[in-house]
């Protein structure tokens, strides 16, 4: 296994997870374990390399931690609190991976490997106001010992869960190294209990299975493996429920003729179940079949939870590296090969928010939860995929292969917004945004998809920029008009002021009989009233408020300012 670097874990995990106040050592000093803090329990005398996550202790209170750490020669110390760079200020580089990164530490002494030595680097100034950190920080560099801060809102299980699994191993896209070691257990089990083996997650998934060669198998089970999947069947859904009761191996017997009988175990880890193994009884299997089988089931909990935690890490910098494209502090190519996206493809953003979550109490919970499905949405049509989650808003990176993608990844959206709404019971809403030809103009498709989403009307649920682009050009007009005082001035102000002090119709009737193209009789129609009291009104305010409605530039400025500033629509009124 490799060792980790402290600045490979900075460039995976990165701010806001993990921010560096000071690396005495500099950034290519070794981390070998993640280790938690407990304060009633020993200290360990000597943790070579290892790094502290101190629980319960806060960044201004570190100081008596520090001196422990760096006696028993420990990498580093994560404490809890303010460590982040003043505000207005933040990391200049992106994030860029390798050895040009630039974290450079809050007390202004870079180390000597050469790690972003640059002034624009930005990665966890000390507050000036606190003088207690400061003094904190201090200690550490004096003890040659690196001091790091979490936010306030990590959760600490979380960050060890990051942290140990980017120490432990660099994950693999698709959790080849994991699914590896579980053919390998399936093997091991197949030899010891005498039959052949299959382990599968809760959902009857086969995630791998021995190939041990004179063990005789059944269709089913050929079935199953071809397909990934177990067949369904009232029978099958029976005997998953009498596995799963039971707290140990249980013989089951076979559902049909040429089917073999079987031998399972529920696999659990603190009352959890994380799948099950199934062996394939021909009546020659080993004395101690029941009891090898439950020592694989335990060694399978292990694995199965170390794949877990390898996806979750997986899928934390897949999310962080789009997040950072979003907003346009990622180095593009880099990350499209880190993304597995080939140089040059095209991309298009697609943005999902909860309807009126905002308000929900448990409206950050539910944008979680959509975040989950969106992700499982877009794995099982793409694997490995990036989403994130920004502000309430679940974004996904969509490949674009070929000219019918567009209207795939439609489809796809609006699967997702069904399901999505069916399993929160809040409405959800999808925005896509413009095809882009390559990752570099992401966050331009990123707004694309922000904008659909602002501008879709009642009952409106998916929509891609192309189909409501009049829409959200006239959004925009009408922003920008309102940011220029000149463009905001003009004759539809006082159009507007006579109506409210004369009990007057003017604006609406102007609207109207603009958006029915200066049809009279259309107008009429759109304001339910005579024609000849739409040619009333209008003439009045010709000779009231002197427009002139001959010009077509007048009529052009009018119809927008009053479409966009005073947000009055003629036409489906």
């Amino acid at each position: 296994m490799d060792t980790r670097t402290l600045g490979e874990l900075l460039d995976t995990l990165g701010e806001p997870a993990l921010r560096l106040l000071t690396a005495p050592s500099g950034l290519t000093a070794p981390v070998t374990e993640v280790l938690l803090y407990d304060a009633h329990a020993p200290f360990p005398d000597r943790a070579p390399g290892a790094l502290l996550l101190a629980v319960g202790v806060r960044a201004d209170a570190a100081g008596a931690l520090v001196d422990e750490a760096a006696a028993a020669r420990m990498a580093g110390l994560v404490v809890r609190g303010e460590g982040g760079p003043p505000s207005g200020q933040g990391p200049a580089d992106g994030h860029r991976q390798g050895p040009s990164s630039g974290h450079r530490p809050a007390d202004g002494q870079g180390p000597s490997s050469g790690h972003g030595q640059g002034p624009s680097s930005g990665h966890g100034q000390v507050p000036a106001s606190g003088q207690v950190l400061a003094d904190a920080v201090a200690r550490a560099r004096d003890r040659g010992l690196a001091l790091l801060t979490v936010d306030e809102d990590a959760a600490w299980h979380h960050v060890h869960l990051l942290l140990a699994g980017a120490v432990g191993a660099r994950p693999a896209p698709a959790g080849g190294a994991a699914l590896g070691d579980l053919f390998s257990l399936a093997g091991a089990v197949a030899t010891a209990v005498g039959g052949a083996t299959v382990i599968e997650d809760p959902r009857q998934r086969i995630l791998a299975h021995s190939t041990i060669p004179g063990q005789p198998v059944d269709e089913p089970r050929r079935q199953g493996i071809l397909g990934r999947q177990v067949p369904g069947s009232p029978e099958n859904t029976e005997q998953y429920r009498v596995l799963f009761a039971s707290p140990g191996p249980v013989r089951l017997p076979a559902l049909s003729a040429g089917e073999l009988p079987r031998l399972a175990i529920a696999v659990r880890a603190g009352g959890e179940t994380l799948g099950s193994l199934w062996v394939v009884d021909d009546g020659t299997l080993a004395p101690d079949a029941e009891e090898a089988l439950a020592q694989g089931a335990s060694t399978a909990a292990l694995l199965l939870l170390r794949a877990r935690a390898a996806q979750e890490l997986s899928r934390h910098l897949t999310g962080d590296l789009l997040r950072r494209l979003l907003d346009g502090t990622a180095e593009p190519a880099a990350t499209a090969e880190r993304l597995g996206l080939a140089p040059g493809t095209p991309v298009r953003v697609a943005a999902f928010a909860l309807e009126g979550a905002a308000a929900a109490p448990d409206g950050e919970q539910a944008a979680l939860r959509l975040l989950d499905l969106v992700r499982l949405q877009c794995e099982a049509r793409y694997g490995r995929h990036a989403c994130v989650l920004v502000e309430g808003v679940v974004y996904a990176l969509l490949p674009v292969a070929d000219g019918r993608a567009g209207e795939r990844q439609r489809r796809l959206a609006e699967d997702i917004v069904r399901r999505a709404g069916q399993a929160l019971r809040v409405p959800v809403r999808a925005g896509l945004g413009d095809v882009v030809p390559e990752v570099a103009e992401v966050r331009g498709s990123r707004e694309d998809a922000d904008l659909v989403l602002r501008v879709l009307g009642p009952g409106e649920t998916v929509a891609a920029l192309e189909e409501v682009r009049a829409r959200a050009v006239l959004l925009r007009l009408g922003e920008l008009l309102g940011e220029r005082r000149e463009l905001a001035a003009g004759a539809w102000r006082g159009i507007v002021a006579y109506d409210a002090g004369h009990g007057t119709d003017y604006a609406r009737t102007l609207v109207c009989w603009l958006d029915a193209g200066c049809d009279m009789a259309r107008a009429a129609r759109l304001l339910a009233v005579h024609p000849n009291t739409c040619r009333y009104r209008l003439r009045q305010a010709r000779t009231q408020l002197g427009i002139d409605l001959d010009d077509p530039d007048e009529r052009l400025v009018l119809w927008l300012q009053l479409r966009t500033l005073a947000g009055l629509r003629g036409t489906g009124a």
